[in-house]
């Protein structure tokens, strides 16, 4: 690399000071992100916490009280979804 100066010294210094300025970028995005996930795990926290208090306000769910998620559910087989698509179809080849 060729610089104006004839000093070496002056030259590793304008080349050395060029260096850190490319540098800088890259660390305060770092130090951004940084924040940035903080910040999220602050939230997540906040959000946990709220959901414990209202599973906690709301209390034990009682013996003969149906769970949320399977509620309307029938044990055993279920009818078939395409049962009655088929059916229509079968009757109306055999009417030809």
């Amino acid at each position: 690399m060729e610089y104006p100066c004839n000093s070496s010294a002056t030259a590793r210094a304008v080349a050395h000071k060029g260096a850190t300025v490319a540098k800088a970028k890259p660390s305060q995005q770092k130090r951004a992100r940084e924040r940035a996930r903080q910040e999220r795990q602050k939230e997540k926290e906040q959000r946990r916490q709220e959901s414990k208090a209202r599973k906690a306000a709301s209390g034990p769910r009682q013996v003969g009280d149906e769970d949320p998620d399977i509620a309307g559910i029938v044990p055993g087989p279920q009818k078939p979804l395409w049962e009655d698509e088929e059916d229509d179809t079968t009757s109306e080849d055999e009417a030809k």
